[in-house]
């Protein structure tokens, strides 16, 4: 382990093992010394601290933490990030709005406090920039795609203190989009400045289209060693309560399919200890068509049947049945090998994760996703979970017979420190059954109206709760811009003037909805 400790932009003081002093060029920046030590101790753990939290530097059984090496964690007690809000005109994704109380997927890194392995900064796909925060920030930004599990971890610090951290000013904000978005994203971070900032960014604007992009897109992490050193499941198939599995199914009318998914889950190598299957059918006197839940199986079966139609209904009864110590969230027309849970259980121990969806295509679909990478969905039909996480989770009705209900399940689990894994590696097949779904026409309350929303309520809903407000009007620009060839009205100024009415209309729904009014 190694320590370097930093103020005023430079480097002061570089401890080795709690014990040792290591010389380095005082000239250097903070980021060319840390990547010369990482050339020096290829096989340490390097910390960052500003010499402010040196006694808040929480060192003890640190990799309970920092469990495996391809990790990037840092962390910032302060409400602001060195990058202003108005990143979030640029992106749409759930590392934006980071909550600083948890263990927090997201690139956004500080130069306050912070833990990488060595080996990450030896593939040599960044240089060294004076600024520290922003070099931090485009290493995380440029590797969190390639694989590289970034957090804002406050188990960093023994105890939360303020500082008052370090800002970007607005060039280094546009250097920084035109270096990792598209040079788009760079017009409409202007636009949106100017339209709900008052600000007009034009030196930075003009600045930065002269910037030259140096970015290594090339970026393979694939040779540094994950091992998580946290003991989070035991893979032998014995009555160790760690390896208890509830499967948690909700189905409308596909008799034949689930059948199917019980025998693949039958034949597993890990079997679950119970499924929980709540059946619906809304026609009031109707009973279960599912005769074959009587038969022997290997698990136990939980079975409702229910007469109110809805997934988010279905899935809240099936989590108030979870008992096991982990939760299959799965669909009644998938299908998979016999290895899927024991395999799946041996990636959740490879990488320390509490929260793991399997890759779930359809039969000519490619995955083209081929490493696993934080992911800012959630698969209600191919996910795992460690069911500690789901006691204050819940499907919220906002979302019933609407979209964004998975996204949003998801990211509850983030709000409460259970990052959700993308692994591409083990695969299910979806069949997408054409029986069952919405088997009859779903009216929304606003279905009448003479002002239709626009977005879709439910979609808005899930904005509002978690996105930022500059998250909100980018996506809102966006979604003008997007939609102007869509419609009929061609003058710009009706069409805004149409848009906005069918916004407020949206709002309007979303939040009686989020108040539980309807």
């Amino acid at each position: 382990m190694i320590i370097i400790y930093h103020k005023n932009n430079r480097v002061i003081e570089i401890v080795a093992d709690k014990v040792n002093i290591i010389s380095f060029d005082v000239n250097d920046s903070i980021s060319a010394v840390l990547l010369d030590v990482a050339v020096k101790y290829p096989k340490k753990t390097i910390f960052w601290c500003h010499k402010e939290f040196k006694e808040y530097l929480n060192l003890k059984d640190y990799n309970q933490y920092f469990h495996h090496h391809k990790m990037m964690l840092s962390y910032n007690p302060s409400s602001f990030n060195f990058l202003p809000g108005s990143i979030g005109y640029v992106e749409q994704s759930s590392f934006i709005n980071v909550n600083k109380k948890v263990t927090y997927p997201t690139w956004q890194m500080t130069s306050t406090v912070g833990v990488i392995h060595a080996s990450v900064l030896l593939k040599d796909f960044i240089k060294p920039n004076k600024d520290f925060d922003l070099f931090l920030n485009s290493l995380a930004k440029s590797a969190m795609p390639n694989g590289l599990f970034c957090y804002s971890e406050p188990k960093l610090l023994k105890e939360i203190v303020e500082r008052k951290i370090p800002k970007a000013s607005r060039v280094v904000l546009y250097k920084f989009v035109k270096q990792h978005y598209k040079i788009v994203w760079l017009f409409l971070l202007f636009f949106c400045e100017l339209i709900f900032d008052k600000k007009i960014s034009l030196l930075p604007l003009i600045t930065t289209l002269f910037y030259k992009r140096k970015r290594n897109v090339n970026i393979d992490l694939s040779s540094i060693e994950v091992n998580s050193t946290l003991k989070l499941v035991n893979n032998n198939n014995n009555n160790n309560n760690n390896n208890n599995i509830d499967v948690l199914i909700p189905t409308l009318g596909r008799k034949e399919h689930l059948y199917n998914v019980l025998v693949d889950l039958s034949k597993q190598t890990l079997l679950p200890k119970k499924v929980i299957i709540v059946e619906q059918n809304g026609l009031e006197n109707s009973v279960s068509e599912l005769d074959y839940l009587k038969d022997t199986w290997p698990f136990k079966i939980d079975h409702t049947f229910i007469h109110q139609l809805g997934a988010c209904n279905a899935r809240n009864i099936a989590l108030s049945k979870v008992t096991s110590n982990w939760v299959f969230f799965a669909d009644d027309d998938i299908r998979f090998e016999k290895e899927l849970l024991r395999k799946s259980f041996d990636y959740i121990k490879q990488f320390g994760v509490s929260s793991l969806t399997i890759s779930c295509l359809q039969n000519e679909e490619i995955e083209k996703n081929k490493i696993p990478f934080q992911w800012g969905g959630f698969g209600t039909n191919a996910s795992l979970v460690e069911s500690k996480y789901i006691k204050s989770c819940s499907f919220k009705p906002e979302h019933e017979f609407g979209y964004g209900e998975d996204t949003d399940f998801g990211m509850q689990l983030k709000n409460i420190g259970c990052d959700i894994i993308y692994l591409p590696y083990i695969k299910m097949l979806h069949l997408k059954a054409p029986i069952g779904g919405f088997r009859f026409k779903f009216s929304p309350k606003w279905a009448n109206d003479k002002i239709q929303p626009k977005p879709s309520p439910t979609v808005l809903a899930y904005n509002l709760k978690h996105q930022t407000k500059q998250q909100l009007l980018g996506y809102k620009v966006l979604l003008y811009l997007k939609f102007f060839k869509h419609q009929q009205i061609k003058n710009p100024l009706s069409y805004i003037k149409s848009m906005n009415k069918r916004w407020e209309k949206s709002m309007y729904w979303a939040n009686k909805m989020m108040n539980y009014e309807v």
